[in-house]
């Protein structure tokens, strides 16, 4: 499945040299703020982006540890048109600059009791390892697919690339949430139509990839199920830090500018509207708009000082449910590509419990005795991210967020839990602990710190159905004029595909900068 792109439209007039062209300050070079630069230095304005990191990415960017180089946040890239969608908005073109490797397995799950399923692209194999692993619920599988497909339609070709910052922008699509039960959780769907337990969960995990608990988000996000077999998972030669940096290289070709170490304190306000930023040094960033990629939390509780919230305000911010917080440890093994000849590009490992380890994380808040684990093996598929014969790995385990009368202490519990960690690894990857050269770990504290993620949530608000739409934050925010929002916690959601959409929204939402002149 294609999307449709309109021609570009080569630029066929002059600006006034006598006219500076429009300001843009975008706060944050996670990939929804360098796709909102993209779009926005592509409508004429001149881009500035400011990020406390020291490389583009956020989430996406990647650390580099004695010649091992770790992607920190998302591991694939499903819906490449959205980006082929972008370059090509901008002029240029998506696969000159970025090279994807496409996964044939996507992924393979496995359980306690030894058994285990694949993922395929190949439709003909992925009907076989359902026939074969899942006989029984082969006829509900068919079903579930032909609802993802609708729902997919719906919700992201429909809903997740229109503006819902209007409330009749939703009451119209109330009609559609109906018909395909929105109201319905993702397990809830896929429960009534398959009967295995194991079955169930591999279709129903997939929420957890964008901080939802499946059991409480609405089965609109069964798409994932039809954006994976529909336009595969890939994987970015290079790590998911070489799609932000390219994205800076596109940004840097409009003649925008890119500031890192810098940290924003403060969203500038001059009567009702977004006059630019203050930074933590005091220096100020003057612009004609503003667009935060910082989490919407963070950006209307902390950036917004000079005038009080209407809907955004603490109260509400603190009355919201978060993602799940998350545990991730990265390792990087000697000598070991010959090792764990089963172990391809991403394990799913299941625990003893599904439903009930959910409850933990998402209602108790509790540090549960067992745990799930994403296992990532890049060095499967890119041999440049790790020195010669050796192999790079994330081990991620959902964890309950800080935002309880009692969180988790890390400093205390950290080696306590990676210690449990590395038992239930040493199943899959035996005697893995004894070839680690270097290591280090991510818990929720370290989420808050570095990515200012309220609660050390993994994902921002938890895309539940009402913080969803046009119950989520919206791209043009409903406080301050010329400020605009994009990002995980933005409509349409979480995962890359809807983060770079978020800008699509957005670049909706504001005119192209004024062009005066006489035509080529």
């Amino acid at each position: 499945m294609t999307f449709s792109y309109k021609p570009i439209v080569p630029d066929t007039e002059l600006i006034d040299p006598s006219r500076p062209k429009p300001k843009a300050v975008v706060i944050g070079a996670g990939l929804g703020g360098l796709s909102a630069a993209m779009r926005l230095g592509s409508k004429g304005y001149k881009v500035q982006i400011i990020d406390k990191l020291d490389r583009l990415g956020g989430r996406g960017s990647s650390i580099t540890q004695n010649g091992y180089r770790f992607d920190l946040g998302p591991t694939i890239l499903t819906v490449p048109e959205v980006f082929e969608k972008l370059w090509q908005d901008c002029g240029y073109t998506f696969k000159k600059d970025v090279h994807l490797e496409a996964l044939d397995p996507f992924y393979e799950i496995r359980w306690q009791d030894g058994t285990n399923f694949r993922v395929f692209k190949d439709e003909k194999d992925m009907l076989s390892e359902v026939k074969i692993k899942f006989p029984h619920d082969f006829e509900g599988y068919i079903k579930f697919l032909k609802d993802c497909e609708k729902r997919y339609l719906f919700g992201f070709e429909g809903l997740g690339r229109k503006p819902m910052n209007k409330l009749w922008d939703l009451i119209k699509e109330i009609p559609g949430f109906v018909r395909l039960r929105a109201d319905k959780s993702v397990y809830g769907h896929a429960a009534s139509r398959v009967k295995d337990p194991r079955f169930r969960m591999a279709l129903s995990f997939h929420p957890l990839f964008i901080g939802g608990d499946p059991r409480r988000v609405t089965s609109m996000y069964i798409l994932v199920s039809h954006l994976e077999k529909a336009f595969g998972v890939h994987y970015v030669q290079g790590g998911v830090q070489a799609l932000a940096d390219a994205m800076g290289t596109v940004i840097k070709r409009q003649g925008g500018s890119v500031f890192l170490n810098q940290s924003v304190e403060e969203i500038l306000i001059d009567r009702g509207k977004a006059s630019g930023v203050k930074l933590s040094d005091g220096r100020t960033v003057k612009s004609d708009i503003v667009v935060s990629n910082a989490d919407p939390g963070w950006t209307y509780k902390n950036l917004i000082k000079s005038i009080p919230k209407s809907r955004w305000t603490d109260k509400k911010l603190s009355r919201s449910k978060w993602s799940m917080g998350l545990f991730v440890w990265y390792f990087g093994t000697k000598g070991t590509k010959d090792y764990w000849k089963d172990v391809g590009h991403h394990t799913i490992i299941n625990g003893p419990r599904y439903r009930g380890l959910l409850k933990d994380i998402f209602d108790k808040k509790l540090l549960a005795e067992d745990m799930s684990i994403y296992l990532h093996r890049p060095s499967c598929t890119d041999k440049t991210v790790a020195p010669d014969g050796s192999d790079t790995f994330y081990a991620l385990s959902p964890v309950p967020n800080l935002k309880t009368n009692n969180p988790v202490d890390w400093e205390e519990m950290g080696k306590l839990y990676k210690e449990k960690l590395r038992k239930v690894l040493n199943d899959t990857i035996p005697g893995f602990s004894e070839h680690i050269e270097t290591e280090f770990i991510l818990n929720p504290e370290d989420f808050l710190s570095r990515y200012l993620s309220p609660y050390g949530a993994g994902f921002s608000l938890e895309p539940r159905i009402f913080q969803s739409a046009w119950f989520r934050p919206h791209n043009v925010s409903e406080e301050i004029e010329n400020l605009f929002l994009v990002g995980a916690g933005t409509h349409p959601g979480a995962g890359i595909p809807s983060v770079v959409t978020s800008a699509e929204v957005m670049a909706k939402l504001i005119p192209d900068a004024p062009r005066v002149g006489m035509k080529l």
